[in-house]
C-alpha cells in the first residue's frame, strides 16, 4: 500500500467530469482503492475521490466513524463505490460544515439534501444499494460531487460561513 498525493484546489482534474471504472475487476483498480482508504485515515478524511488523487474515474471511498454518527445511525467501515448514482429523497435540506482534503484547513457551511439514496458497484462488481441520512448522506453528496467536478465551495451560500478550520469554531459561536 501507499500514501497517495491529495489534488489541491486549482488543479484542473478537480474540475473535470471523471470517467465511468470499465473493469472494476483489475487489479490496478483494487490496488487504487487500498491506497485511497490508507490515503483517506491517514489525512484524517471521511472521504476521498479518485479525482482527489490523480485520477479521472468514477469511485470514492469513505467511511462514517462513530464519532460523526448521530442518533441511530450506525458506524460504517472503510468501503468504496464504483460508478455511484446518487438521487435525493424528498426535498428536506440540512446545512453541513464541510471540509476537504483538496482544500486543507477550510471549512464552510454547504446546504445537503437530508436524505439520499444511492446504487453503485462493490470491487467485486456487486451492486450495492441503499438509503443514507445525516453524516452519510453528507459524505456521499460531497465525494460524489468530487465525481463531478464541483468543489464544496461551487455549492455553498453564504460565505460567511467559510474560513479556516481553527478560526472556523470561534466564527460558529459568535
Amino acid at each position: 500500500m501507499a500514501l497517495l498525493k491529495i489534488a489541491r484546489m486549482g488543479h484542473p482534474v478537480l474540475l473535470q467530469r471523471a470517467q465511468p471504472v470499465e473493469d472494476v475487476h483489475s487489479l490496478s483498480i483494487r490496488q487504487l482503492v487500498s491506497d485511497m482508504i490508507e490515503t483517506m485515515l491517514d489525512s484524517r478524511g471521511a472521504g476521498l475521490a479518485a479525482p482527489q488523487v490523480h485520477k479521472s474515474l468514477r469511485l470514492f471511498v469513505y467511511h462514517v466513524p462513530e464519532a460523526r454518527c448521530g442518533a441511530g445511525e450506525t458506524p460504517i467501515p472503510p468501503r468504496v463505490l464504483i460508478n455511484p448514482e446518487i438521487a435525493p429523497v424528498g426535498n428536506a435540506m440540512m446545512q453541513c460544515t464541510e471540509g476537504c482534503l483538496s482544500l486543507p484547513s477550510l471549512r464552510g457551511v454547504v446546504p445537503r439534501h437530508a436524505v439520499v439514496t444511492y446504487r453503485a458497484l462493490d470491487l467485486d462488481g456487486a451492486v450495492i444499494t441503499g438509503e443514507a441520512s445525516g453524516f452519510h448522506a453528507n459524505v456521499l453528496q460531497h465525494e460524489y460531487d468530487h465525481l463531478e467536478g464541483i468543489l464544496y465551495t461551487m455549492r455553498m451560500t453564504d460565505f460567511a460561513t467559510f474560513g479556516y478550520a481553527e478560526e472556523f469554531a470561534l466564527m460558529r459561536e459568535s
